[in-house]
C-alpha cells in the first residue's frame, strides 16, 4: 500500500480546482467529486493488480484520474479491455452501495457525469482505451493507433465548439487532452517500432495465426505468417531480416 501511495501525483490543476471550488463555497461538491474519482481509479488499480501490472504513476487530475503502467504493448487485448471498463463498473457499485446514505442532491450528477465523460473516446480516457481494443479486433496494430488519434482529435474539436462559450473548466481539460494525444500522435512510429521489437525479442505466444505481407498489416493477439520471395516464413525470421537491413543501412 506504501508502494502505491508513493506514485500518486496530484496534478497542479486538481489543486488549483480545489482551491477554486473551495473558495466559491462548494467544498462538498469537490470532496464527492474527488472521492468518486478515487474509487474510479482504485477500480483500474485491482484489476491492474489482477494482471499482475507494473503500476508506473497515478495521476489525479481536475476531471479524473489517469494510471500509467510500465507495460508490454503486446500485452493481451483482453487485459487492457478488462482493467479499461474496472474503474467505471467500481464507481458504480461504490455508488449504488452509499446512494442511500449521502443527503446531496448532486450526487448522482456528479456519478454520471465522471462515467459519461471518461466515455468519451479521446486519449487517454477510458473510452478510448476500450474503442483502441475494438480498433485492434478490426484493424491493423499501425491503423488502429492512428485511428485512435484521429477519432481523439474529431471528438476534442466537437467538444471545443460545444463548450466553448459555455464551461471554460471543460476547455482547460480539452487543453490537457490536446497534449496527450499530440504525444501519441507524435510517437507513432516509435510506438510501432516497440511493437516490433518486442515481437522479436520475446518469446510471444498467441493462439490465433495470420498470414500477411508485410509488418503494417500486423495485428495484436495474432501470431503472423509472412509471404517473402514466394516463400512462407515465421515472424521471428521476417523481423530478423528487416532489422538486420535496417542496421547495415
Amino acid at each position: 500500500m506504501k508502494n502505491i501511495l508513493s506514485k500518486i501525483y496530484i496534478h497542479p490543476l486538481s489543486l488549483v480546482t480545489l482551491l477554486i471550488f473551495v473558495l466559491i463555497g462548494e467544498f462538498r461538491f469537490i470532496s464527492y467529486f474527488m472521492l468518486l474519482i478515487l474509487v474510479h481509479e482504485f477500480g483500474h488499480i485491482i484489476t491492474s493488480f489482477y494482471y499482475k501490472w507494473d503500476i508506473e504513476k497515478i495521476i489525479i487530475l481536475p476531471f479524473g484520474g489517469l494510471t500509467k503502467y510500465n507495460l508490454k504493448i503486446n500485452t493481451p487485448l483482453k487485459e487492457e479491455l478488462m482493467v479499461s471498463i474496472s474503474g467505471m463498473i467500481y464507481q458504480m457499485i461504490f455508488y449504488i452501495l452509499i446512494k442511500s446514505k449521502i443527503d446531496y442532491e448532486y450526487f448522482r450528477f456528479i456519478n454520471y457525469f465522471i462515467i459519461v465523460f471518461n466515455l468519451i473516446p479521446i486519449y487517454p480516457l477510458d473510452g478510448s482505451k476500450i474503442l483502441n481494443v475494438i480498433f485492434n479486433k478490426l484493424l491493423s496494430f499501425k491503423d488502429s493507433i492512428k485511428s485512435s488519434v484521429v477519432v481523439s482529435y474529431v471528438f476534442i474539436i466537437v467538444l471545443t465548439i460545444i463548450f466553448f462559450n459555455i464551461n471554460k473548466i471543460v476547455l482547460i481539460t480539452l487543453i490537457f487532452l490536446v497534449l496527450e494525444v499530440n504525444k501519441l500522435s507524435r510517437e507513432k512510429e516509435y510506438i510501432l517500432n516497440k511493437f516490433l521489437l518486442e515481437r522479436y525479442l520475446e518469446n510471444l505466444r498467441f493462439r490465433k495465426h495470420k498470414k500477411v505481407a508485410n509488418v503494417n498489416q500486423m495485428k495484436r493477439d495474432y501470431t503472423h505468417i509472412f509471404l517473402l520471395d514466394k516463400k512462407f516464413i515465421t515472424e521471428k525470421e521476417y523481423l530478423e531480416k528487416m532489422f538486420l537491413n535496417s542496421i547495415r543501412k
